[in-house]
């Protein structure tokens, strides 16, 4: 399965718990149930992966934990903000980038409408 494969499943799953649970709730709630009904789909879902980082010739082993992996190809970062904040977007691009994938979503369930709260990031990852 291709990260764009997984990303629409993850878009469409995302879409479904905004429209029953709504925003406003803690981002760990959306954590929790978005691995639930991505393993439901037949994902493999990691949470709270530790990602190491690599910097010269050290290697510090929890350099950042990753709210979701999927299929050990997409990044889910999750948040639950009214708005996020440029910082956002440059924080998943540094995971993508450390975590050696090439796809990520940033996905805030805060936002009013679900679909002005998920930014595609990517990483050398062809259109």
């Amino acid at each position: 399965m291709t990260e764009n494969e997984i990303a629409k499943i993850i878009v469409d799953s995302a879409f479904q718990i905004h429209t029953k649970l709504g925003p406003g709730l803690l981002e760990s709630v959306y954590e929790t149930v978005l691995a639930s009904v991505l393993r439901r789909c037949g994902l493999k879902v990691e949470r709270q992966a530790p990602i190491p980082i690599r910097f010269e010739d050290l290697t510090f082993d929890e350099g950042f934990r990753a709210d979701l992996i999927v299929e050990n190809k997409v990044i889910v970062e999750l948040k639950s903000v009214e708005q996020t904040a440029p910082v956002h977007k440059k924080q998943v691009l540094t995971y993508i980038k450390l975590a050696d994938k090439r796809l990520s979503l940033l996905v805030n369930f805060g936002a009013p409408l679900i679909k002005d709260g998920i930014t595609r990031l990517v990483n050398g990852l062809p259109e």
